[in-house]
């Protein structure tokens, strides 16, 4: 016969193991600061393939994964993410020969967006936004922390819904 005492404990033994599970939670750095990799790197031909076929793979930054308050530039970055992510996957679904060119266009398009949202607060913006022209996207390009799109081992994106405001200009290839 299986006594009370028993079963109480083998759920508390449950839920504490739960508790220190990855589930999604907001995972932090040595500063006690959300995790958001970042500037995203430019698409080229040499991460395209990864870009469009492993989009699954890398994290989507949800409301649910960042403290309620003190981090809004971290939270900007990961909405950026966010935007160029469902970006990539609507030109990934394009026209072959122009797949690399509609996903560089996304790229700067998230991060011009991403710097117009920076300027806006009252804090110190992202130091590639006080750049214009190539110097931005030069900048943007530095230092990158996934420069090949690789995935995260183990992580599967939760569903996020595409953000609209993307325009792809073919002429412009």
């Amino acid at each position: 016969m299986i006594s009370i005492v028993g079963l109480s404990g083998f759920w508390i033994l449950a839920l504490l193991t739960l508790h220190g599970a990855d589930v999604g939670e907001t995972k932090k750095n040595s500063l006690n600061e959300p995790d958001v990799p970042f500037p995203p790197a430019c698409p080229t031909a040499e991460n395209l393939a990864a870009v469009c076929l492993q989009g699954q793979g890398r994290p989507r930054y949800l409301s649910s994964f960042f403290p309620k308050s003190g981090v809004s530039h971290f939270r900007r970055r990961g909405n950026s993410i966010n935007r160029m992510e469902s970006w990539f996957s609507l030109c990934c679904r394009g026209q072959e020969d122009q797949i690399l060119c509609c996903t560089q266009q996304a790229w700067k398009q998230a991060l011009s967006q991403f710097c117009t949202e920076e300027s806006s607060t009252m804090t110190r913006a992202y130091v590639c936004c006080a750049d214009t022209g190539e110097a931005r996207w030069t900048c943007f390009n530095e230092e990158l922390p996934n420069p090949n799109y690789d995935p995260t081992p183990g992580y599967t994106a939760p569903p996020v819904p595409e953000e609209a405001g993307f325009t792809f200009d073919a002429n412009a290839c």
